[in-house]
């Protein structure tokens, strides 16, 4: 009850149906406080206004939690796929029925705009939707062999307990592109959500109990960013646990790694991008234009495949530049629940002081800040202004590392070697766009590019349909599409012998 009313008494559209705000852990089917009883506060991005206390949970409590997992999965995997396709289904349908108070949930939590985080619902539900069709669709082989008397086969199985550990830039995509394929496969689930975003993936939850999803079968586990280490290595150190994934930096992603690396656990490690976003001399420049914009300012720049870094060919950039500004200007900056807002906050201080770290470094070493540049402090601490920066060179910060906030920064080159070149030029390789209308080059730079993803003449590259992931030091291992179910099975060589 504090809790919805901490929700809906601070200028939040009302949310219809306020069993699903929920300030609890879920663990084998029951709503439930921390073991020591702790709590930790979670705060709106947009206004730093207390939401509600959420349990500080530790070793202990993960240790439940994986237990109730690992003695529900057998249950769960000896289900028919029809079976567990029609649990999925009904999940799919009661988020797709809540998509606006699922909406609003993610807005006040990690200050998406209201109308972007409806697409994320939807975007969400498409996983859930997918892996319950997938599920019905797990197939083995029939081996040909050289012996009369023998049959050989190959089956996929479940891989046991799954710990799903979440970030806070898609609270509830995040938690459904993760749980989806992994309850499609026959595997039970621990979900470590964002400490800064947790309600999200509770509202998930109790819809998948709705759904009948059985208990033990899927568990939250909710922490402080003080429990977070303690939480995230007892769950790669379980032996309980067979597979983990993880959305985050790829310095946490090494650590994972390291810490599972003793139970030869699967892993998924989506982590760190530098996304290149090219424009060659024969591009669209009003649609490359507007497409880096999507690119770059959606949920204020927070986002893995973000465009970090514009290379714009000498013939067209200024005129790309004008496009830019001209789009930028326009942008509305604001509380997430005000209409017409397409730019919200960063999700704490911390991120703030980043991006002003990165336009100071670029300003200092000779780029020229165009646009922004500085905190909108007109709306709140959080609030940066949409910002480009020209004249960006290899040296500069922006062009190394994530910038994590809404500042282009564009780089001029000259030939496509060069461009293929600067692209290529860091240890991360998630998501690359290509804009030009030469076919040829289209290829070229498509099959040269190191990276998971390539968006040709197109922002918006993410789809349910399509293995998401990266190379080099942005991970490995795919989450959507049919590839996606394979990271949550194993494949098992059947040899039947003496048949007569």
């Amino acid at each position: 009850v504090t809790m919805a009313l901490n929700f809906l008494g601070r200028g939040v559209p009302a949310v219809a149906r306020t069993q699903l705000l929920k300030n609890k852990a879920w663990i084998a089917g029951q709503w439930r406080d921390a073991i020591s009883a702790k709590l930790y506060p979670v705060y709106n991005p947009s206004n730093q206004q207390l939401i509600a206390e959420v349990p500080d949970m530790g070793e202990e409590d993960v240790a439940m939690a994986v237990r109730e997992a690992y003695t529900a999965q057998k249950g769960w995997a000896a289900l028919t796929a029809k079976e567990r396709s029609g649990v999925l289904r009904r999940w799919f349908n009661l988020i797709t029925q809540n998509t606006d108070d699922l909406a609003k949930i993610v807005s006040l939590e990690c200050g998406k705009p209201l109308a972007e985080a409806t697409l994320e619902i939807k975007y969400g539900a498409s996983f859930v939707e997918w892996f319950a069709e997938e599920a019905k669709r797990v197939y083995g082989d029939i081996v040909p062999t050289s012996a009369k008397d023998r049959r050989l086969l190959v089956i996929k199985q479940p891989v046991g307990v799954a710990a799903l550990i979440t970030p806070w830039n898609f609270p509830s995509a995040m938690v459904t592109r993760k749980v989806a394929p992994a309850l499609a496969a026959g595997c039970s689930t621990v979900i470590k959500p964002s400490e800064e975003t947790p309600f999200s993936t509770l509202a998930l939850v109790e819809l998948a109990h709705q759904a009948g999803v059985p208990p033990g079968v899927l568990n939250v586990v909710t922490c402080s960013r003080q429990s977070v280490a303690r939480v995230g290595e007892s769950l790669s150190k379980s032996q309980l646990v067979s597979k983990l994934s993880f959305t985050g930096s790829t310095h946490v992603g090494k650590l994972l790694m390291a810490q599972c690396a003793d139970s030869i656990k699967r892993l998924s490690l989506e982590l760190g991008g530098n996304a290149p976003f090219i424009v060659f001399n024969s591009a669209d420049i009003p649609l490359a234009a507007k497409h880096a914009v999507f690119t770059k300012y959606r949920n204020a720049g927070q986002t893995c495949i973000c465009t970090n870094r514009l290379l714009v060919q000498s013939g067209v950039h200024d005129q790309f530049v004008e496009e830019m500004v001209r789009a930028v200007r326009a942008l509305k900056q604001g509380d997430p629940f005000t209409e017409g807002v397409n730019l919200g906050p960063l999700i704490n201080e911390p991120a703030v002081k980043k991006v002003e770290l990165h336009v100071a470094d670029a300003v200092k070493k000779g780029g020229s800040l165009i646009v922004g540049g500085k905190r909108n402090t007109s709306l709140g601490g959080t609030f940066f202004e949409p910002s480009i920066v020209t004249g960006i060179t290899t040296e500069m910060m922006m062009s190394q590392h994530e910038i994590f906030g809404p500042v282009a920064g564009i780089i001029k080159f000259q030939e496509e070697e060069e461009a293929i070149a600067l692209a290529n030029s860091t240890r991360y390789g998630l998501a690359s766009y290509v804009f030009s209308r030469d076919i040829g080059q289209v290829w070229r730079t498509s099959e040269e590019l190191e990276f998971g993803m390539v968006g040709v003449n197109e922002g918006g590259i993410s789809t349910e349909m399509t293995p998401f992931g990266g190379v080099k030091e942005s991970g490995f291992g795919r989450e959507g599409s049919r590839y996606g179910l394979d990271e949550y099975q194993y494949i098992k060589y059947i040899c039947m012998g003496n048949i007569k």
